[in-house]
């Protein structure tokens, strides 16, 4: 990453010139022998080169890493002394703009500490004092500058350690005070900051700038905690050198900034704070994150720097999402081949949404399923699936998408992802050449079904009395089968939990609440109580087939599957409602329904005991049209054998 110091910074200094707030390198630092703690530097402007004495206060730079050997920063306070006929620059207040960099440029001058710095006299650096350098110093900085002072003129005060006697200190030439008289009210740091890359911020810095493009931008979301009700918003931004940061609002800054913020424009952002990412949200690779105050200056770019590119990706092929971790977020390229229509889905908050699943595959004779969720089924979704009704086979690149592994490997929407049908860069078009002439004729192996010779994993076809004989679950990794069973017996006294419906990010918490009060609940996990909960399936199924029974465990959407109903209305049939018949009606209807059931089986421990643990993935009514096709297909491959 390009860096360029202030031109003759040193000369400039050392003119007596103590306004510019030159950007500088630290060449060489070191720690001095003395009573009191110190540091000596050697600066550089990459032309020149110069020695430094930090002032005190400025000792944890050093001790925490902030500033080292490499570092580049930015002078804020600082003076020059002359001490022995020697010029040396006292830093009193500085910034680090980026903490590690190579040398720049070819400095010369001082290249190493001279004896003065290495063998200081033995006079306590804390005592006598030194009125010339001090009368330099005004205002409410006083008493902080001419301690300093005195250190510098009592370190150089004694040359010669073997007399043991001690000559009268050398005094600096005296150098009159700024005259500002008529000149109004003075304003520190004023001039506007100097831009950096993002990939430089830190919450070191006390003034900063940075010039990027608005990538994505959040929705407008509120919530309600223990402080009251608020709204916030995110964008994401990305600079020249490809550095990227998420920005955050609050109440009232949101106000003053999301109908500002538009996705695509260049912004000069400063004044805002600096806090740890918090990576279960957010999925830049930036371990900081930028919070917009009441004093923050967004300020938008007229003339669009071109240079700034408009979307950053790191695609993985299909191939690599295999082995992917779960719920991780990446970037995907393909060409979309299949779009199922939309379907209407019942959200964990009783809300209903929309889900749209289609297929993409890309070089790696691999293919993906992709879940678009809401607003994504109506926008792209509808489009997609109009191109791909009349032959035509899309490019998508999907920025932000997330890992699932239900079922094998699949991608789904998230509120941070973008969709980009048919783009022009390098990748798409690469792609569709290879569509064209090879792809389009090729078959390729999904991995949102665990993929075994012959056949993908989760559509094994079991019988119950297999999962015991061999040993199924007790690996590593959970085993995924299919069995055509029916339905026996479903326990009737815990089918659901009630559970807490608020959202931590793209999330619903889903934790179990219990009453507080006459009418509201408690999450113990989010500390808060609200009206309403969330009533989740937690069902215990018994399902059995020609040869044996077993139960299996199914949660919120393949209990829908299997009965057909919300767990919140069976809910209020059964506890809100005296006696109705619909409960029992409800359940009596699923009694000796034949499904074919997706099944993850593994064996987890409870307490001491190791157990087999069946869960249901996906329940769908036996069609016995398809069914008949299937044992064809059996007997088929039998004669064969």
């Amino acid at each position: 990453m390009p860096v360029n110091l202030t031109a003759n910074a040193i000369s400039t200094i050392t003119g007596g010139d103590v306004n510019s707030k030159p950007l500088v390198q630290v060449l060489e630092i070191k720690r001095i022998s003395t009573s009191q703690e110190r540091y000596r530097l050697i600066i550089s402007d990459s032309v020149a080169s110069q020695q430094a004495m930090l002032a005190t206060q400025l000792n944890d730079r050093v001790k925490s890493g902030q500033v080292r050997k490499g570092s580049v920063v930015q002078l804020i306070e600082y003076s020059c002394s002359n001490v022995q006929k020697r010029q040396i620059i006292v830093v009193l207040n500085m910034e680090t703009i980026i903490p590690d960099c190579d040398v720049i440029g070819n400095p010369q001058g001082v290249t190493e500490f001279d004896s003065v710095a290495q063998n200081p006299g033995p006079a306590d650096m804390t005592s006598g004092t030194v009125p010339s350098i001090r009368n330099n110093y005004v205002g409410a900085q006083n008493s902080a500058r001419t301690s300093f002072g005195q250190g510098i003129n009592s370190n150089f005060n004694h040359q010669n350690n073997s007399t043991q006697t001690f000559r009268p200190t050398v005094q600096p030439s005296y150098q009159p005070p700024p005259n500002y008289k008529n000149h109004g009210a003075i304003m520190r740091n004023e001039a506007p900051a100097r831009i950096i890359p993002i990939a430089a911020l830190n919450p070191y810095q006390g003034r900063w700038a940075i010039k990027a493009r608005v990538t994505a931008k959040g929705d407008l979301r509120r919530y309600n905690n223990a402080r009251g009700d608020g709204k916030v918003f995110s964008f994401d931004l990305l600079d020249l050198d490809g550095g990227e940061i998420r920005v955050t609002c609050f109440n009232a800054v949101v106000d003053r900034f999301y109908d500002t913020i538009e996705v695509g424009k260049v912004y000069v952002i400063s004044k805002g704070s600096l806090k740890p990412a918090q990576k279960n949200f957010n999925h830049l690779k930036n371990e900081w994150e930028i919070f917009l105050e009441a004093t923050s200056s967004v300020d938008l770019c007229p003339d669009e720097d071109s240079s700034i590119p408009r979307q950053q990706f790191l695609f993985r092929p299909i191939s690599e999402i295999e082995s992917a971790e779960s719920n991780s977020i990446l970037d995907v390229i393909g060409v979309v081949v299949t779009v199922n229509p939309s379907v209407p889905i019942l959200r964990k908050n009783g809300m209903e949404t929309l889900r749209r699943i289609l297929n993409l595959k890309d070089q790696s004779d691999r293919s993906v399923e992709l879940t678009l969720w809401g607003d994504f089924c109506n926008r792209e979704g509808q489009q997609l699936q109009e191109m791909t009704e009349t032959g035509i086979f899309p490019i998508l690149a999907v920025k932000a998408g997330k890992v699932n592994d239900f079922s094998g490997k699949s991608i789904s929407t998230i509120s941070a992802t973008q969709l980009f049908i048919n783009p022009d860069f390098l990748e798409a078009n690469t792609l569709r050449e290879w569509f064209n002439c090879v792809g389009k004729d090729t078959a390729s192996h999904s991995i949102s079904k665990e993929f075994v010779p012959g056949g993908s994993k989760s559509e094994i076809r079991k019988n119950l009395v297999q999962i015991k004989d061999e040993g199924l679950g007790r690996s590593d990794k959970p085993d995924w089968i299919t069995v055509k069973a029916t339905v026996s017996f479903i326990k009737t006294d815990t089918f659901c939990y009630t559970a807490c419906p608020l959202m931590i990010g793209d999330r619903q918490c889903n934790k179990k609440v219990t009453k507080s009060g006459d009418s509201r609940w408690l999450c113990d996990r989010c500390n808060q109580d609200f009206e309403e909960c969330d009533y989740r399936y937690l069902l215990q199924v018994q399902v059995q087939d020609h040869t044996g029974l077993t139960w299996v465990t199914a949660f919120q959407e393949t209990g829908e599957e299997i009965l057909c109903c919300s767990a919140k209305e069976l809910y209020m049939l059964k506890y809100e409602t005296q006696d109705d018949p619909r409960f029992v009606e409800i359940m009596r209807n699923c009694l000796f329904t034949e499904f074919l059931f997706k099944l993850k089986i593994k064996e987890e421990i409870y307490g001491d005991e190791q157990k087999v643990k069946i869960t249901v993935v996906k329940a769908e009514k036996v069609n016995y049209s398809e069914e008949s096709k299937f044992l064809f297909n059996m007997i088929s491959k039998s004669r064969l054998h």
